[in-house]
């Protein structure tokens, strides 16, 4: 494997699988001696759906109970 004139390398597959190192997965690099590791971000232990709710939490705009909402999706008039 070779590093690119950006600093880039690509994980093969296998390996981003067996990691669960999927697309914008938060990882860190830790450095023991001669040796580089590439781990998990501690942030990224919550879930793609957690993350997604937390940056959502708080943006809404409009005010409607579940009642509403439900009548709205369903097309009730």
């Amino acid at each position: 494997m070779r590093i690119t004139s950006k600093g880039q390398v690509t994980i093969p597959l296998a390996v981003r699988q067996k990691a669960g190192l999927l697309p914008n997965t938060e990882v860190d690099f830790v450095i023991k001696g001669n040796t580089v590791q590439i781990v998990k971000a501690a942030d990224s232990e919550r879930s793609r759906g957690k993350k997604l709710i937390a940056r959502l939490r708080g943006k809404a705009t409009v005010k409607m109970s579940t009642d509403d909402i439900m009548a709205l999706t369903r097309g009730d008039e």
